[in-house]
């Protein structure tokens, strides 16, 4: 069981301060805080006189209150520095520049090679995209607080070693001590599905509920999961590998090495070869046209990009091709039995759908997904589950991204250390010091 010191718990509960903060409709109070977190008003007061003296937050009006002084009403201060959030995903890395209110000033992306991506590929195009961000933006590099990035696969977060990446031929790689040499700045990795989580945690669904399992549907499948309004990250951060359990024994052959995982049937790539399947002729499916080449059976054409593949996909389902309504009805019921999985194990309050096969397929496949979750998961959890798509504004892995900066900025000892040491009650400060002059006495006399 792991013990938490009361700086941990400080910490937290700074975290829970802000969030509270960015999830309100507005300037909110420090009573509107403590009702809103459950924290004392004690504990609220010397949290937020942390973040008023660290710039994090600012005074944003007074309020009337009912006899006394009017109550100040406090605001995250956006102009407080800024943070930058990376996606590196199979073919391009998007990178975004925020305010401390998290708010968008500026974005980029850029591809990556073809073919086996090197370690010294993607540490050259994320250096170009940090460079083309601050020179877009305007912003001098001495107000970034930080660079959270997220990487495909399994990441060793307190050391930032990409451990294994499904796409590319990495075992082991020191990514973040690369990245440093490039950017010299602070630098916080993890992967896409705890990327996605935290900031459904900080801005979308974990503002309601504490106990939720974010699903990530792109070109890697995962689940990210909060227990108790934290991220579960597991004994080695690799918990959440979802997208890696069975669904079908000597199924469809897996980026990983093993066959039948729910990601070779519900990302855009096994999207795509379910489309290839069901029509093999179908030139949208096998990826044939212009300078792409035909594929064969159910592999794709040369350079064929999967995303594009499940984009064209969704425009002949909204013209009624009965094909393309069939694949996603038979993904949604693949994703569904995997769903009901997750339902059963985690028993969560809400599972969010997110990123590009949902923001693609939209409600044709969630309406086919809750259908299979119906029917296979059992009614007790079933009931209290609510199954949503994300709402997180813009690229939910960029932001979560940000968010790791953020929280990575936010236990900065260098930052909230003096503050805190600086606001210990005046009585424990004074007796101290008395402390101290009777010891420094008592050695003079002793000398």
């Amino acid at each position: 069981m792991i013990k938490r010191t009361s700086q941990d718990i400080r910490r937290l509960n700074r975290f829970e301060v802000l969030r509270r903060v960015y999830a309100g409709p507005g300037a909110m109070s420090r009573q509107d805080i403590a009702a809103a977190t459950g924290l004392s008003f004690a504990t609220v007061a010397n949290l937020t006189s942390e973040l008023l003296e660290a710039g994090v937050l600012v005074e944003a009006g007074h309020e009337d209150s009912s006899g006394g002084r009017p109550r100040a009403r406090l605001a995250v201060n956006a102009e407080r520095g800024a943070l930058i959030g990376v996606d590196i995903a199979e073919t391009s890395v998007h990178a975004e520049l925020f305010d401390l209110a998290l708010e968008v000033r500026h974005s980029v992306e850029r591809p990556l090679p073809p073919g086996d991506v090197r370690p010294s590929d993607v540490v050259d195009v994320l250096a170009g995209c940090v460079e083309e961000l601050l020179s877009g933006s305007g912003v001098p590099r001495e107000r970034v607080l930080g660079v959270g990035v997220s990487v495909p696969g399994m990441v060793e977060r307190e050391g930032g070693v990409s451990s294994f990446s499904p796409y590319w031929s990495w075992h082991e790689v020191p990514l973040r001590a690369l990245l440093d040499e490039r950017l010299g700045l602070p630098l916080w990795l993890d992967n896409p599905l705890r990327a996605s989580t935290v900031a459904e945690l900080w801005f979308g669904a974990g503002r309601e509920v504490d106990d939720l399992v974010v699903l990530t549907l792109r070109a890697g499948v995962g689940a990210g999961i909060a227990i108790d309004g934290q991220l579960y990250r597991g004994f080695t951060n690799s918990a959440g590998e979802w997208g890696h359990t069975c669904i079908a024994l000597d199924g469809r052959l897996c980026t990983c090495g093993n066959r039948g995982c729910v990601e070779a049937y519900v990302s855009t790539r096994g999207i795509a070869r379910t489309w290839r399947e069901l029509a093999p002729d179908d030139e949208r499916a096998t990826g044939a046209g212009p300078g792409t080449g035909a594929g064969t059976g159910t592999e794709p054409g040369p350079g064929q990009d999967d995303a594009a593949t499940v984009a064209a996909l969704a425009r002949a389902a909204a013209e009624q091709d009965p094909i393309a309504i069939a694949v996603i009805d038979r993904t949604g019921r693949y994703l569904g039995a995997a769903v009901a999985n997750l339902v059963n194990l985690f028993n969560p309050r809400v599972l969010v759908l997110g990123n590009q096969v949902v923001d693609l397929l939209g409600e044709r496949l969630l309406t086919a997904t809750y259908e299979a979750v119906t029917r296979h998961a059992l009614p007790l959890p079933h009931r209290a589950a609510t199954l949503r798509r994300s709402a997180v504004p813009h690229n939910a892995v960029t932001r979560g991204a940000a968010t790791f900066a953020l929280e990575g900025f936010l236990n900065d000892r260098e930052v909230f250390g003096p503050v805190s040491r600086m606001r210990q009650p005046r009585e424990r400060r004074e007796g101290r010091e008395s402390r101290d002059t009777r010891r420094a006495g008592s050695a003079d006399a002793e000398g």
